[in-house]
């Protein structure tokens, strides 16, 4: 299927795209700060700078695109038509980079949970989201 816009619109439109404070990434922030959570948010210092950081309770929130990180089974998750084993690439590079993100995370004692963007729409998961950073510190 070919593309229903310009190539120099639809390069204006993916360099538009932004890496961090996404719309998914505020919407579990602001669920969780006034929960009573507190958090850094991008720490440079650990691996793969993620999104959210929960000193006190040793967990770490990834807020991932479904587009972009392949969520397995989500509607979001499609593949573009045009350009495919460039886009493959790009998506296996993008998917070992967060397992290896997360290995390191893990083998340093953080407990890491991924937030899929399809996910954070819903307050019955961002709920559930509040207990699992609570209930790492725990142990």
């Amino acid at each position: 299927m070919t593309d229903i816009v310009s190539a120099s619109l639809r390069s204006r439109m993916m360099a538009g795209i932004k890496g961090r404070d996404t719309a998914p990434e505020w919407i579990v922030r602001r669920y969780l700060h006034a929960a009573g959570l507190r958090f850094r948010i991008h720490m440079r210092t650990l691996p793969g700078t993620p999104d959210l950081v929960f000193p006190r309770h040793r967990a770490v929130i990834l807020v991932h695109g479904c587009f972009w990180h392949r969520h397995i089974g989500c509607r979001f998750a499609t593949f573009p038509g045009t350009r495919t084993e460039f886009w493959r690439t790009k998506f296996d590079r993008n998917a070992e980079r967060d397992r290896h993100n997360e290995a390191a995370l893990r083998s340093a004692g953080w407990t890491v949970i991924t937030a899929w963007e399809c996910e954070v729409r819903s307050e019955e998961f961002l709920d559930q989201l509040f207990w699992r950073v609570v209930a790492s510190g725990l142990s």
